[in-house]
């Protein structure tokens, strides 16, 4: 791949990642504070992107990939979706606004896979090239919440036309992006779209242990990604934002011990390890404040990487390495769209239910709603403990 094409795809992922970051993470907290919003009403938000999860697949398999170029419907969406995030900023009534994030998240997930796509189809190696590539996704994430913090937009609107400024520019920058015509391809059915080819793995009882774990441990995630932004800084942490991309930043250091550990220590420990981290975050969030414990408040934030890495990313990888070649798209399909979709929807509107019933007069009692999580936490590392065993440890092939 020339160095020319390799920094094209490398901005392309830097601004895809860079937008999601300038809204997600605080969201929450702006809904709060300029909506008047409850925990149901931030969780249902929140959920508005795990819907998108679910249905994108379908327009990405049925739609984009038989009869348009990746590239094009890639500006196409993003043009949209900053039209509809300038629309979110100036948005006043909780109802409204959950549609036009509905709407948002259904034109941006979309994009995750097109650029993934147009990434894909320059590559001769992608197994070597695509990290180094994605990696500038980690740093838009980074970047944007620095950049929160620098323009001191955290809670306001301006995260919003943060986010909508540089989709827009996306949009237009992907006109120009490497062409990545249809593939020619039989047509792709419903089915294979959502991964029922792979059910086949589920006769194996480790995976299918890990498949189930995988779904609940999204209820905790999303505790997480809905509301410890608006924990941080209902806690006094100034800039919290910008505070938080610790936790993208150790995921990018942890995900370098990855293919390591998996051979040396093997699947089981790994997901323990991830499991474990969990109930570690939530107790540091539970009893963490800004006086004498505001260290548990920066542990919490910075367990991220230990939290995501060695659960989801190293599930990926036991799922490719559970599949055959016949099989490999659609399990890396079907675990996606049942954890960031189904899991993830099931995880907001329940972190959402907890935050309510655990406030008064829109006063969030923290120490109990981050119990919650870590109680679902334990349950999952309990059970996968007894039900969990794997005959023969899975390497990666040096």
């Amino acid at each position: 791949m020339k160095p020319k094409t390799s920094f094209v795809l490398g901005l392309m992922m830097f601004l895809q990642y860079y937008i999601w970051g300038s809204w997600y993470v605080t969201m929450g907290t702006f809904m709060t504070k300029f909506l008047g919003a409850t925990g149901i009403q931030i969780g249902a938000a929140y959920s508005a992107l795990a819907i998108a999860t679910m249905i994108s697949p379908f327009f990405i398999g049925m739609v984009a990939d038989r009869f348009f170029a990746a590239q094009k419907v890639m500006g196409v969406l993003h043009l949209i979706g900053g039209l509809l995030l300038f629309l979110a900023a100036r948005i006043t009534t909780n109802s409204t606004f959950y549609w036009v994030i509905l709407l948002y998240s259904l034109a941006y997930m979309p994009t995750i896979g097109l650029s993934n796509a147009v990434a894909f189809r320059q590559m001769s190696d992608p197994g070597k090239q695509f990290p180094l590539v994605r990696v500038f996704g980690t740093v838009g994430w980074v970047i944007a919440g620095f950049m929160i913090a620098i323009l001191g937009v955290e809670q306001t609107p301006g995260t919003f036309i943060m986010a909508a400024v540089v989709s827009i520019a996306l949009g237009l920058f992907s006109f120009i992006l490497p062409d990545t015509p249809p593939p020619a391809k039989t047509p792709t059915s419903a089915k294979s779209i959502m991964g029922v080819d792979a059910f086949v793995l589920f006769r194996d009882k480790p995976y299918l242990i890990f498949f189930i774990a995988a779904i609940f441990v999204c209820i905790p995630l999303s505790f997480y990604f809905g509301f410890a932004n608006l924990f941080l800084n209902q806690a006094g942490m100034q800039n919290a934002a910008g505070k938080m991309v610790m936790g993208q930043i150790s995921e990018a250091l942890f995900i370098l011990a990855i293919p390591f550990l998996f051979n040396r220590i093997g699947v089981k420990k790994m997901l323990l390890i991830g499991m474990t981290a969990w109930i570690a975050r939530y107790l540091c969030f539970a009893f963490g404040n800004m006086g004498p414990n505001v260290w548990m408040l920066y542990t919490g934030i910075i367990l991220h990487g230990v939290c995501y890495d060695f659960f989801f990313v190293t599930g990926y990888m036991y799922t490719e390495k559970k599949s055959n070649e016949r099989i490999k798209s659609a399990s890396q399909g079907l675990f996606t769209f049942v954890t960031y979709g189904l899991g993830m929807f099931i995880g907001t509107w329940f972190s959402g239910f907890v935050t309510s019933y655990y406030s008064v007069d829109q006063v969030y009692q923290w120490q109990n709603i981050w119990f919650v999580p870590t109680y679902i936490a334990i349950a999952v590392l309990i059970c996968f403990i007894f039900f969990f065993k794997e005959k023969k440890e899975i390497s990666i092939a040096r």
